[in-house]
């Protein structure tokens, strides 16, 4: 189970380090953001059903350099484990106003997404999950790998990419879910984990619940 938190501790990081630098303070008000047209197209917590916990993350404006979180895992074929967020990473537009995101939680489902103000690199993560369908990844090379598998999943909107990751520890599944779209100058990306938290009253399913809210959000920067 460590081995599986320390998966989606390294994922999260690079996540979070694309819209942040320093500490990545989560906060749940109105926070002034740069760029109104930003602010225009982020989902916001009146998008969602009653109950959902949506959050707003801000920079604490440290600037740009800070740690991203633990480094990845080790893995066969190498750069699998973070393969997909390592693609954005180093094609991601940086400075204000170059992307925003929210945090949006149900029980079973907790969620990132992350709006940016330039186009994703689809054909790069595309083919990224092709090489990665099937990959091992451990902590030293002398560990017994852990068998992992990419999964294309059928996106909500045919310009969209979908993917569910899925690591097999113990005898156990634990998947995370991708998704990935361009629309006109801007794109969005989201990635989703399998949370119980029976104090939120709003209940959600993955990946159907993913799949919902990030074609809310692309379909609010296609009309936006």
């Amino acid at each position: 189970m460590l081995r599986c938190h320390r998966w989606v501790a390294t994922l999260v990081g690079l996540v979070t380090m694309l819209v942040l630098s320093g500490c990545a303070p989560v906060i749940a008000g109105t926070p002034t953001w740069p760029g109104a047209t930003m602010e225009k197209v982020l989902l916001t917590p009146a998008d969602f059903p009653p109950g959902v916990q949506v959050d707003r993350v801000t920079d604490d404006g440290a600037g740009p350099g800070g740690s991203g979180g633990p480094p990845p895992m080790l893995s066969t074929p190498a750069g699998c484990s973070d393969g997909l967020t390592k693609v954005i990473a180093e094609s991601a537009e940086r400075g204000p106003g170059s992307a925003a995101q929210i945090i949006a939680a149900y029980d079973g489902a907790r969620m990132v997404l992350t709006v940016m103000a330039s186009p994703l690199p689809l054909d790069k993560l595309a083919a990224t999950a092709a090489r990665c369908a099937k990959f091992s990844t451990y902590f030293d090379p002398a560990d017994e790998g852990i068998p992992m598998t990419t999964t294309q999943l059928t996106a909500p909107r045919a310009s969209a990419l979908a993917y569910q990751q899925t690591m097999q520890l113990g005898g156990r599944d634990e998947s995370i879910f991708f998704a990935f779209e361009n629309v006109g100058n801007w794109a969005v990306f989201g990635i989703a984990f399998p949370t119980q938290d029976p104090s939120i009253v709003a209940k959600g399913a993955l990946p159907q619940t993913f799949l919902d809210v990030f074609d809310m959000q692309a379909e609010r920067l296609s009309t936006g």
